[in-house]
């Protein structure tokens, strides 16, 4: 009986010993962030800065050299193609004289006004002596019908009349061409001032080249011109798209038609956007980190109606999500969920509360999730950014749930 008591009391003692010692030895769960593996729509972008510009801007700019009027319209008034006036230019005014080129001018006017005194007086001469020709002839005339004078006499009178009345339009053209030198003379001292003409004739009147709103106008007061400066900028504000500025190894893996999401608009929901083409040159860039980039420019088209982004205009900032690739129903997990195992990928799944390694195939991968071709399935529960504690066979638990 004391045998069996003694017994009892050593296997209760080693009982006590073992438990704790395992109570001392065992190793706490790791704690860890789960997520399930899902099958759900997925997207693969490349994110963009852009920004609105109207697809046709037109510049009205000055034919001519001369004075800018003041402009007729401001900055965000409706135009009309062909009828609104947009801008006015006056014709540049004459330059002031110094001494020396005020004499000359004055002395030219001098000069012509003699010339055209001695042009009228030859002509003058010229219609006197054509007079006396033509008195000639008729008398001439009259003797030859009574038979007094021949007809040699009538012909030589004939001869001497044409010959006065050719003289008489010489000297009349000899008098226009020497009022016109006086006329080009006197030009030459004209001055700076304003004439008094109507306002339709003193200037040259630039319409609109098109329906839209004034967009930006490059001086609103008056002032002076060369010919081909910009004046006024016309555009449709409601004709948009957008330019986006890519790096040039994004720009490769996309082509005219892929579909963009316009988000940061301003505006409550995303716009549609599909690109119609990418600019065939890139440009050296520095970035913000002061990193030289090869970069180009991506035409987009904005599919939302004109509606339904109200306030949108020219020059406008948005974001851009440029869909590469997307597939409805895609098996996927968080970018942080995989690990490197040699050249592989790999993840812990939990099964029974323990972290089991396994080895997973990875397809498309977008900015927060990637695609998983084999290796898991929907349903699955696997680990979340792994710490160093986390290995295979390990006991973990569910940070959530602590």
């Amino acid at each position: 009986m004391l045998k069996t008591r003694t017994l009892g009391l050593g296997l209760a003692g080693a009982v006590l010993i073992g438990g704790l010692a395992w109570v001392a030895f065992r190793e706490d769960p790791v704690p860890v962030d789960l997520v399930e593996v899902t099958a759900r729509p997925m997207q693969v972008t490349i994110d963009a800065d852009g920004r609105t510009r109207i697809v046709d801007l037109y510049e009205v700019a000055s034919p001519i050299a001369g004075t800018a009027r003041r402009a007729p319209v401001a900055v965000g008034d409706p135009v009309t193609a062909g009828e609104t006036v947009v801008a006015r230019v006056e014709p540049g005014s004459p330059s002031l004289l110094d001494a020396r080129s005020r004499a000359q001018a004055e002395a030219s006017v001098a000069e012509a006004e003699a010339a055209l005194d001695v042009a009228r007086s030859e002509l003058r001469r010229m219609e006197e002596e054509e007079e006396f020709a033509r008195l000639q002839y008729d008398r001439t005339r009259t003797l030859v019908e009574r038979g007094v004078a021949t007809v040699t006499q009538m012909e030589t009178v004939a001869q001497q009349l044409a010959v006065a009345e050719a003289a008489v339009a010489a000297a009349r053209s000899r008098l226009a061409m020497s009022e016109g030198a006086l006329g080009r003379a006197e030009a030459a001292l004209v001055g700076p001032g304003v004439d008094d003409v109507a306002e339709e004739e003193c200037c040259v009147v630039l319409r609109a080249p098109a329906d839209g709103v004034v967009l930006s106008i490059a001086q609103i007061s008056e002032h002076p011109v060369q010919a081909g400066a910009p004046l006024v900028t016309v555009g449709d504000p409601q004709d948009l798209e957008i330019v986006a500025d890519l790096l040039s190894s994004d720009a490769v893996r996309i082509g005219p038609g892929t579909r963009a999401i316009v988000e940061r608009w301003g505006g409550p929901d995303p716009l549609e956007a599909v690109l119609r083409r990418i600019e065939p040159a890139a440009e050296t860039r520095v970035s913000s980190l002061g990193i030289e980039e090869q970069r180009v420019d991506a035409i987009f088209s904005i599919e939302t109606p004109a509606g339904a982004r109200p306030g949108l205009g020219h020059g406008f900032s948005v974001f851009l999500r440029i869909v590469e690739w997307e597939g409805p129903e895609v098996v996927q997990v968080p970018l942080g969920a995989l690990f490197r195992r040699g050249g592989d990928w790999a993840v812990f799944v939990v099964e029974d509360g323990i972290a089991r390694e396994r080895l997973v195939e990875v397809g498309r991968r977008g900015q927060r999730t990637a695609q998983i071709t084999g290796g898991l399935a929907p349903g699955d529960v696997i680990v979340t950014h792994p710490s160093d504690a986390v290995q295979d066979g390990v006991a973990i638990v569910d940070r959530a749930t602590l």
